[in-house]
């Protein structure tokens, strides 16, 4: 069995909860044939409260550490006095800079608009909109009240966005497609765009086509997916993106999402994976939630680990000297974790198009049969790849 894989594992409420639960049997060391080594912090909203979100803070640096972060979805009370978003503190404290979603066709599902070929999100994972300073002048209620908003984008964080759309784009064989509305704000959406612009020289192989913001939604609806995409976005921009690109492809548990920080090389430094959805309340109980998304995260985390695993060593820009995830690994290792993340992967996606499927995929399927087949899957996969050679 391989070396212990340090995982921190952020719990979360409600239907988020339970879909975290059934997506950790995946790593079960007797299915993968993998040691992890599972960290738990308990962020209900109920916790969080308890502790004034110091367990939020102990998660980031615990996943500063390690380097690898499973999460579970939360719930953001609403009240301005109250806990506020555990993502944001997350994003923050790990210094996170993009926020990946990748759309991709499920077998058996017919996608909205024609839509064939993967899109990626590539956003910012800090600043903009989110975390803005707010205020209002005048009488409350009055005619001539005014609501104020400062926002902010760093350049690191434009670079960050622009460098990684591009080196997806060139893994992919995709275009980059896309961008701010830099016409109107040439100057805070214009720093974005002037880094993509820059990117795109550095990386000249890879199909570049500038696109404002709005005519970037008229264009996924409208032909512009003829290839697989790369859409590089501000904050909520690309948060609203996914929110579309992602039910284009059936549901929006039909894919995983991916925090990035990154070293100055733009090495990944950690990686915290998670389901792009919310906590669904409404199925709390009920083993009719769409794990798909949870199990993805499981193996996109994978994957994060196992390329890192064959790099080599490498120590984290945050903590000069001190190893990232996988200090002890070989080679051989990190060909046994990536042959972990393909089975996840093939076994999740083959699921769904044997027809075992959740409501919201238009099937009949509950939450514990969904994981139990893709677990069968996933165990067969390694058998047989153990005896003819992994394809990867």
């Amino acid at each position: 069995m391989a070396g212990t894989l340090r995982v921190i594992v952020l719990e979360g409420d409600e239907t988020g909860q339970e879909l975290l639960e059934q997506a950790l049997r995946l790593l079960d060391p007797g299915l993968l044939g993998l040691e992890p080594g599972l960290e738990r912090f308990d962020l209900s909203l109920e916790n969080r409260r308890a502790t004034q979100n110091q367990v939020v803070v102990d998660a980031a640096e615990a996943m500063r550490e390690a380097g690898l972060g499973l999460k579970a979805a939360t719930i953001t009370p609403e009240g301005a006095d109250d806990v506020g978003s555990p993502n944001r503190i997350l994003r923050e404290r790990v210094d996170g800079k993009v926020i990946v979603r990748t759309g991709r066709r499920l077998p058996g599902v017919t996608p909205i608009a024609g839509v064939h070929h993967p899109i990626s999100v590539v956003r910012m994972a800090v600043g903009d909109a989110y975390g803005a300073e707010q205020w209002r002048e005048g009488h409350a209620g009055a005619a001539d009240e005014v609501a104020y908003r400062t926002e902010r984008v760093t350049r690191s964080t434009c670079r960050a966005v622009a460098e990684y759309t591009f080196r997806t784009a060139e893994r992919m064989s995709a275009r980059v497609y896309g961008g701010p509305k830099w016409t109107v704000s040439p100057v805070y959406e214009g720093m974005l765009k002037e880094e993509i612009d820059a990117a795109a020289a550095r990386y000249p192989e890879v199909p570049y086509q500038p696109v404002l913001i709005d005519a970037t939604y008229a264009g996924l609806l409208s032909g512009a997916t003829d290839a697989p995409l790369v859409i590089p976005a501000l904050n909520r921009d690309g948060d609203c993106l996914s929110d579309l690109v992602l039910p284009m492809y059936g549901s929006i548990a039909g894919a995983e999402s991916i925090l990035l920080a990154f070293d100055e090389r733009y090495d990944t430094t950690v990686a915290m994976a998670e389901a792009p959805h919310g906590t669904a309340p409404a199925l709390q109980g009920k083993d009719l939630a769409n794990p798909l998304a949870m199990i993805l995260a499981v193996g996109a985390l994978l994957s994060q680990a196992g390329e890192r695993a064959e790099a080599g060593p490498t120590h984290s820009a945050n903590h000069p000297g001190r190893a990232s995830a996988l200090p002890h690994r070989s080679r051989d290792s990190g060909a046994t974790v990536e042959r972990a993340a393909r089975a996840v992967y093939e076994a999740a996606l083959e699921t769904v198009g044997a027809g075992i499927k959740t409501p919201d995929l238009g099937g009949h399927a509950g939450t514990t049969e969904f994981t139990d087949a893709v677990i069968e899957r996933v165990s067969s996969k390694l058998e047989i790849w153990s005896q003819l050679g992994s394809p990867t």
